[in-house]
């Protein structure tokens, strides 16, 4: 990873490893707050001195650290300078809106060292999509940078009406600033001492100051946060210190990817690129959540809900029930020069939305939020049958509208993702499999519910709906020649021949019949499909297969962690355990133990170790949340809160005999369990401590 990034709920940086934002005209690093980049240069000069990193970490998430040491600084002939005699330590946090950064000056000398450091910075206010060159929209005036006591003030007046301003404060205070945005200062540092420089970034939107603290009140607070967020979570301990590093990273990356809107904490997508709403993504994640922190789920819900589509709007591909793509925020949005305000494109996060709403209901049995969100569910359902089955074939499919829209639009949402087996692109309206199994499991959980909040016409409604798909299900989607469900009918009700990881999500959906899914199984452990390190997103049979492509054939975490969690449930615990054992070799190999979004789908025997794909997003939300259906699959548990149950099915991969889970929240308790294996084998469940008033079933 060529870049170090932090973020704390809406506000982050993307750094390159020294700590700076280069002044260069394609980069992507900045300092970004609501989709505009407030910062897109931020550097660290030594007037003098040439600066040598020794290392760069943002392994805690929420803290970044970098060291850097000078070079040999000499006067003609004559050393002023040795080298590696002076340390510079850069250690930075976002708080509450706000950047800090603390650079330190590290004397190793035996005399004293005046050092006149240059702070260099600027700001294009570009909105993200500018900046990844996907927009020339209409654009205002940067404002001249006005110096201050303590610092800058850069500006922008947007085109729509809006000022933006990014407020620099630096202590002790600059000797000098110019105009052109470079704060000088002079730092007397004593014999084998330090001394330090304060910098604090405040972005401001409407004159919207954020408040300010100190560095160690708001260091403080930060840590306290996450300790409180590990506090708040299931805690897992095995035998495996592979597996205790994933699951520890997994969950200083969630936090880091948590955002509020007002509505509670949900995780957005991913960074750098994806710090929004995201609709598949965070309902997803928020999914993955459930057996480690089941509370983040109410918040994906209830934000989620409050953006509920109102209108038939072919602009935002939005109609009555449907629920957000992605939301973005900004000059171009605020223009509406992008439908993303928010953009509804997705086929696959309104029935996605309803199988949450119905497995939280399972894990805590809030009655009270299925009442506050019962004409959101509703809303929903009828948006499935009315306009996702737009040829009432009893199918959901998508078909773009919005000339700024996407035109794939299941989670496999790249141009060529959706591919015939002669290798033309599959046209449109599309019925994605896996988006057949979400309505499908939407609809039989969601009847549960009903009858609970006592709609009981409408809980007999979806029990039919749901038993007529999966019939209609079995008989249309069959690939008689692979032995194999097909990934999608196109426009025409052809089936697409190609074969790929989707329907693997139909396991995880019980929309399959038994024959097929055992099919199923063994295919997607097939060498075809399986690489060793994941299973692939297409088959190396299949026309399109590319190792290195997006979606043709590289491996995604997520993706392996629906299928191996609908493995599990349906009884393939071996297979399930063979995905996890898998994916934990292939995070054995990246930075921090760190799942990515993606890696390529190079098979194991071929390459030793898996192979970055060059743009995936770190931390990612759902590849973060992997690991905990991992947990999950292991413990095989599957809570009832509402009839007053919740099951174990335990089993473990071949490198771990020995997992401890404490502060399951399940209910209105908590679990402890104790994962163990024998000499043959068997995994047995030893309940340390129930709180939940629940009646556990092994």
């Amino acid at each position: 990873m060529d870049y170090r990034v932090l973020k704390e709920n809406d506000l982050f940086i993307l750094t390159d490893k020294d700590g700076n934002i280069p002044n260069k005209d394609r980069t992507e690093k900045g300092l970004y707050y609501q989709d505009t980049r407030f910062l897109s240069m931020y550097q660290l000069e030594l007037e003098g001195i040439d600066l040598i990193l020794l290392s760069s970490r943002s392994e805690q998430n929420y803290l970044g650290t970098v060291r850097l040491t000078n070079a040999e600084t000499r006067s003609g002939n004559e050393i002023v300078l040795w080298r590696e005699s002076l340390g510079v330590h850069r250690k930075r946090f976002i708080y509450n809106g706000v950047f800090y950064e603390k650079i330190t000056f590290e004397n190793y000398n035996n005399f004293p060292l005046t050092v006149r450091p240059k702070l260099r910075f600027g700001a294009d206010y570009n909105h993200m999509f500018a900046v990844r060159g996907y927009l020339e929209g209409r654009r205002g005036v940067l404002q001249a940078p006005a110096v201050t006591n303590d610092g800058l003030i850069l500006g922008y007046e947007g085109s729509d009406g809006i000022s933006r301003q990014t407020v620099i404060q630096v202590e002790p205070s600059p000797k000098s600033a110019s105009e052109q945005g470079t704060l000088s200062l002079e730092v007397h540092v004593r014999p084998e001492s330090t001394a330090s420089v304060n910098v604090v970034i405040c972005p401001v939107i409407a004159n919207q100051v954020p408040e300010r603290v100190t560095f160690e009140q708001a260091l403080d607070a930060l840590e306290a946060s996450y300790g409180e967020w590990r506090q708040a979570s299931t805690k897992a301990f095995s035998d495996s210190e592979l597996f205790n590093k994933v699951y520890e990273r997994s969950l200083l990356d969630m936090r880091a990817l948590l955002t509020d809107l007002g509505e509670g904490r949900f995780p957005v997508a991913g960074i750098p690129w994806y710090a929004v709403p995201f609709g598949r993504d965070s309902l997803i994640a928020a999914i993955q959540l459930l057996s480690v922190n089941p509370d983040i789920a109410k918040g994906t819900l209830k934000t989620l809900a409050k953006y509920q589509g109102r209108e038939v709007n072919a602009w935002r591909d939005e109609q009555p029930g449907k629920i957000l793509h992605e939301l973005r925020f900004g000059e171009p949005a605020n223009n509406h020069d992008i439908p993303h305000t928010p953009y509804y494109g997705t086929i696959d996060a309104t029935p996605l939305f309803l199988v949450l709403a119905a497995e939280y209901y399972r894990w805590t049995g809030d009655i009270e939020l299925m009442r506050e969100l019962l004409s959101h569910l509703k809303a929903g359902i009828s948006w499935i049958n009315q306009y996702g089955d737009r040829d009432q074939d009893g199918f959901v499919e998508y078909c773009q509208e919005s000339g700024k829209g996407i035109a794939n639009q299941g989670w496999k949402d790249s141009a060529d993702s959706i591919v015939h087996k002669n290798g033309e692109l599959a046209r449109a309206p599309i019925a994605l499999a896996e988006v057949q199994g979400y309505v499908y499991d939407a609809k039989t959980k969601l009847a549960d519910v009903m009858n609970d909040l006592e709609e009981h016409e409408l809980a007999a409604q979806l029990r039919q709906e749901a038993a007529a798909l999966k019939q209609a299900f079995a008989e249309r989607f069959w690939l008689e020649e692979e032995q194999f469900v097909t990934v999608a009918l196109d426009g025409d009700k052809n089936k697409v021949e190609s074969v790929t990881s989707n329907p693997g999500h139909c396991l995880w959906s019980c929309l399959l019949t038994k024959e097929q899914e055992e099919k199923v199984v063994k295919r997607l452990l097939a060498p075809d499909m399986f690489s060793g390190y994941g299973i692939r997103t297409m088959s190396t049979t299949s026309t399109r297969y590319n190792p290195m492509s997006y979606h043709d054939g590289s491996i995604w975490p997520h993706d392996n962690s629906l299928i191996m969690l609908g493995m599990k449930q349906l009884g393939y615990a071996r297979e399930a355990m063979e995905v996890v054992e898998a994916l934990l070799e292939a995070a054995s190999h990246f930075e921090y133990h760190r799942l990515p979004e993606l890696f390529c789908g190079y098979d194991r025997e071929e390459e030793p170790y898996p192979v970055d794909y060059p743009v995936a997003c770190s931390p990612q939300a759902w590849a973060a949340g992997t690991v905990f259906v991992m947990l999950q699959t292991m413990l095989g548990i599957q809570p009832d809160v509402p009839r007053g149950l919740v099951r174990f099915s335990p089993s473990l991969p071949p490198s771990i005999n020995r997992l401890k889970v404490t502060d399951i929240s399940v209910g209105q308790g908590t679990l402890d369990v104790l994962l163990l294996k024998d000499e043959e084998g068997e995994v047995t469940v030893k309940m340390l401590k129930n709180e939940t008033g629940l009646q556990v079933m092994i």
